[in-house]
């Protein structure tokens, strides 16, 4: 018996999860040699769920490899308890450990925790639900993003900061904390992305959030209420070591291709969001690279038409010439790359609009040419130099007016807008 599932209503969206009364959540608690910790664990972690949790859920103590009296203890709360199960590992690692269990649960959203409870469990209901509701794939407990209230040494908050921002630099990280040991996924999506994880210890996580990052999926992040357990068995040296260790191989695997990402997209990647409204623009952030890219090859050609026309007229001439000739070529490549237009309908409007921002920058050029004439005779670099510095206040003042003027005027069909 599973959970139902109802269909997104758009594209790129994944699907509510309707419990049926199968366990909804399977939350995995990784232990080893964790005898004193694990019961009262256990209990708390039940008796909030049983309180705040409406569905249907499960408690999966993995233990991984323990040599004290953590397996007997396991097992006892699971002959008391019907929601908690046991699964016994006999090597270590806390991926091993969650790769075992993702693999064979049937409950549609899976989880772990760690067995410290640092995690204020307040923080669990907003972690699973984005899943539930089908907003997001993956969901992390962040002890970095705004809201976090953190309790811990200067020493460990010191290397937890060092590690992302080696990630962001690495791997282009947009995940505030990938080593919190409070975590969430989708079994749908874990189906897809456990096969391509190699790592079997703590880089488990970070492997986990980079695939589904570069995949295209979707990581919510809760800020969380997090306190430093002082005794910690992690050795920080040996796990900083391992994931230095793992991010040279991942940041090589995606690169080679040995790690399929473009598959990985194609099969569970969100899909773009398309213009469903006339008149509604792309995104500004891909309006802003599509236009300095146009903008960088209209200066090349600009100057290089001045040069060309400056051997046998004025630097006026060369200037209006220059400039009408690549601000006609600026407003078709815009309308068509940077705003997504298509078609010749408005064609001819969008071109005299063009030509009445190419003469506002046709006056900042002229004026800056003016007005180095005034102060000196300057020779042909110090021209340039003075034209490029203008084209630059010129190219900004180009795109504010394209935007929000000469483009938006144009009212037509989403299936003409670029996606």
């Amino acid at each position: 018996m599973t959970a139902a599932i109802i269909p997104g209503a758009g594209t790129g969206r994944r699907p509510a999860i309707i419990p049926t009364g199968s366990p909804v959540l399977d939350i995995v608690i990784p232990v080893y040699n964790e005898e004193a910790d694990l019961e009262p664990c256990v209990r708390r972690l039940r008796d909030h769920l049983l309180e705040q949790f409406p569905y249907p859920f499960r408690i999966t103590v993995a233990d991984n490899a323990s040599t004290d009296g953590t397996l007997p203890v396991a097992k006892r709360l699971s002959r008391e308890f019907d929601e908690v199960e046991v699964l016994h590992l006999d090597e270590k690692g806390r991926g091993r450990a969650l790769r075992a269990v993702w693999s064979t649960s049937d409950a549609p959203v899976l989880a772990y925790m760690d067995v410290d409870l640092s995690t204020d469990l307040a923080a669990l209901g907003p972690l699973v639900a984005p899943l539930l509701s089908g907003h997001s794939d993956l969901a992390i407990g962040s002890r970095l993003a705004r809201g976090a209230r953190v309790v811990r040494g200067p020493k460990r908050e010191f290397i937890s900061r060092c590690y992302n921002l080696i990630l962001r630099g690495t791997l282009a990280a947009r995940f505030s904390d990938a080593q919190c040991g409070f975590k969430a996924i989708r079994a749908d999506v874990a189906g897809q992305l456990l096969p391509h994880i190699q790592d079997t210890g703590w880089f488990f996580d970070t492997e986990l959030l980079v695939l589904a990052q570069k995949a295209g999926l979707r990581i919510h992040e809760v800020p969380v209420d997090w306190v430093d357990d002082p005794d910690s068995s992690v050795n920080i040296v040996a796990t900083a070591t391992a994931d230095l260790k793992g991010i040279a191989r991942l940041t090589k695997a995606t690169l080679t291709g040995e790690v399929p990402i473009s598959g990985l997209r194609e099969q569970l990647g969100r899909a773009p969001i398309q213009v469903q409204a006339p008149g509604v623009a792309p995104s500004l952030v891909r309006q802003l690279v599509r236009f300095a890219a146009v903008g960088v090859a209209s200066t090349l050609a600009y100057l290089v038409l001045f040069l060309l026309l400056r051997t046998f007229t004025g630097a006026q001439v060369a200037n209006l010439v220059a400039l009408l000739v690549t601000a006609i070529g600026n407003t078709a490549l815009n309308r068509r790359l940077t705003f997504g237009i298509r078609g010749r309908a408005g064609a001819g409007l969008h071109q005299f609009q063009g030509l009445i921002v190419f003469g506002l920058g046709l006056a900042l050029t002229s004026g800056a040419l003016a007005l180095l004439h005034t102060m000196t005779a300057p020779g042909l670099p110090l021209e340039i130099t003075a034209l490029v510095l203008a084209n630059l206040a010129a190219t900004v003042l180009r795109f504010l007016l394209l935007r929000g003027w000469v483009f938006r005027s144009r009212r037509q069909p989403a299936t003409e807008m670029e996606s």
